[in-house]
């Protein structure tokens, strides 16, 4: 049987890119497909109704030879470094291998400390570095981000956990929520209130499962079923001082520079996701026939999906032009703390290119569930990665800064 040729503007179709081709993102892409099909795909539904991934599946993937997994932690932390030339299309790679397998909940339990991990690694002293990374890194650990309040989601700044300086540690109180593999973390990189101001009175520190008065209750959402998420409650939990990140009243900069990161990741996983719907749309219409012919044949269809690839086309360029700007100043802005200067124009452009894809994911999978039609509302079948697709269009949309807090936040980064 002849090998199907890739579908137009699916993940394996032919396509431009601003960053020049490299014979390590090839190898990069075949090694982390083969450990979706292999270690992930088999098993997925059971972990979607289970409601978590299994421990054992970061430790598979931390020995990956492909080294996905610890794509960007540094050797001497435990970092596989097997990607010698990293560059910011080997990160895009990645995230479009993960939604391959029809699912943005798959990466978001696996590779949580991605947003967990980085501020302790371009911050943290060399001890909490010595102490926490490795055992990340190795997959045996489980880190998250703490930041999300009932009381506060993309408003930062009005954070409510505290903390009280003690002499010899800090004693937080306080309750973070829609937090991602919350049940599961050994470490926790907490947002913690240590001053009056927001700006210069917040901090970043590590709190440790072990830490009496740490309470993890499950969340059950609309998507991500196979991520667990959790509320974390605080109550007078003693954190030594040498786990705050950085220097204290720092953390809100931090946040900062954290988020950039974030919301290109969610970016590239929007843009994947999209061109998931736009695949099995175009498979499917190529062969259901209605009235005599295939859906394809109709007019209204073909542009139906060719809005959706303009779009998707216009977000994959803006995404890698900014990846590659975020990347040359990664090593000036984070992890040198006397050079860290966030630039409000990146700040307003990664802002605008989440709200960008997060809308483009949402018209890929409606318009892909209209050309599905019922088989789009079955958790089986050719519409099945649509259906699972479609269900976590919104957490994108609103995790990482919601549209209307993006757009508020790049009209003042940007002086209007």
């Amino acid at each position: 049987m002849a090998k199907e040729a890739p579908i137009p503007f699916s993940i394996d179709a032919p396509r431009f890119s601003v960053i020049p081709a490299k014979a390590s993102h090839a190898a990069l892409r075949a090694g982390v497909r083969k450990f979706m099909d292999t270690h992930v795909v088999p098993y997925l539904d059971d972990w979607e109704e289970k409601g978590e991934v299994p421990r054992e599946l970061h430790v598979k993937a931390a020995q990956d030879p492909s080294g996905f997994y610890t794509l960007r932690i540094p050797k001497e932390y435990g970092g596989m470094e097997r990607i010698p030339d990293v560059d910011a299309m080997h990160a895009i790679i990645i995230n479009e291998e993960l939604l391959r397998t029809g699912s943005s909940g798959i990466g978001a339990a696996l590779m949580t400390w991605g947003i967990g991990l980085p501020p302790i690694i371009n911050h943290g002293s060399e001890d909490l570095k010595r102490r926490i990374v490795p055992g990340v890194a190795s997959g045996e650990k489980i880190i998250c981000l703490g930041v999300t309040e009932p009381w506060g989601g993309s408003d930062v700044q009005n954070i409510q956990t505290a903390g009280k300086d003690m002499g010899d540690h800090w004693l937080v109180n306080g309750v973070k929520t829609f937090i991602t593999s919350g049940c599961r973390a050994d470490y926790f990189t907490v947002a913690v209130k240590t001053g009056k101001h927001a700006l210069t009175g917040m901090t970043l520190m590590v709190l440790e499962r072990g830490m009496a008065g740490i309470k993890t209750t499950p969340m059950k959402k609309m998507g991500w079923w196979c991520s667990d998420t959790a509320i974390v409650t605080l109550e007078n939990v003693k954190v030594p001082k040498a786990n705050v990140i950085g220097k204290p009243g720092k953390g809100f900069l931090y946040a900062m520079g954290n988020f950039n990161t974030e919301r290109l990741g969610i970016a590239s996983q929007c843009i994947a996701g999209a061109r998931v719907c736009l695949e099995d749309a175009i498979r499917y219409a190529r062969v259901r026939k209605t009235f005599g012919k295939a859906l394809i044949k109709n007019q209204g269809i073909r542009w139906k999906l060719m809005e959706v690839a303009r779009e998707v086309e216009a977000c994959q360029a803006m995404m890698e032009s900014l990846a590659m700007a975020a990347m040359e100043k990664h090593d000036a802005e984070e992890k040198n703390d006397s050079a860290y200067a966030p630039d409000p124009l990146l700040i307003a452009k990664f802002s605008l290119l989440k709200v960008n894809c997060t809308r483009v994911f949402e018209k890929a999978a409606r318009e892909a569930a209209q050309i599905f039609g019922g088989k789009s509302y079955l958790r089986s079948g050719p519409g099945a990665r649509v259906e699972r697709l479609y269900r976590e269009v919104r957490v994108m949309a609103i995790g990482g800064g919601s549209e209307e807090i993006m757009l508020e936040l790049a009209s003042r980064q940007a002086k209007l």
